[in-house]
């Protein structure tokens, strides 16, 4: 229960951290290193399924990943980019701290719906694979709505 308890406060300060991370990217340009880099640094965690505690069955594979990719929507829909200047910067949204607190009080259900059920450490292989599959395609769509942008700030090329 101590356990329980410790990760889902980890959970809810990393959430925190998140938004306010978020909410300083809004005040500086961004770039595609900015963008692409996050996801790459997560990939790392994959190597927990090295051990083979942590490894879930298909069912729950196929139930996390669907998951991640439905909440990646509402990432999605939330983040935008704007020109200002010469640069171009991540729009703030009201909506996305509401979607962010969703996400969590979400998670924490499941956590402990789940947790009667499913061993923590299957259940850490799942809530890892839930992030990851919801942050890659949020960080695919912000990098191509980037490079749209990007696009327009360049000036064509005559030949």
């Amino acid at each position: 229960m101590a356990l329980a308890l410790v990760t889902s406060l980890i959970a809810v300060v990393m959430a925190f951290l998140v938004f306010f991370v978020r909410m300083k990217a809004s005040e500086k340009p961004t770039n595609a290193k900015k963008i692409i880099l996050p996801p790459l640094f997560m990939s790392t965690g994959a190597l927990m399924f090295i051990d083979p505690v942590f490894r879930v069955t298909r069912g729950e594979l196929i139930e996390a990943v669907a998951l991640g990719l439905f909440f990646s929507l509402f990432l999605i829909k939330t983040s935008k980019f704007e020109i200002r200047g010469n640069d171009i910067y991540l729009k703030r949204s009201k909506a996305f701290i509401w979607i962010l607190l969703g996400l969590i009080v979400i998670r924490l259900g499941l956590k402990t719906y789940l947790g009667r059920t499913i061993d923590y450490r299957q259940l850490s292989g799942m809530f890892y694979l839930l992030a990851f599959s919801m942050i890659v395609p949020w960080r695919i769509a912000m990098y191509v709505s980037y490079r749209k942008l990007a696009a327009q700030l360049k000036p064509p090329v005559l030949t």
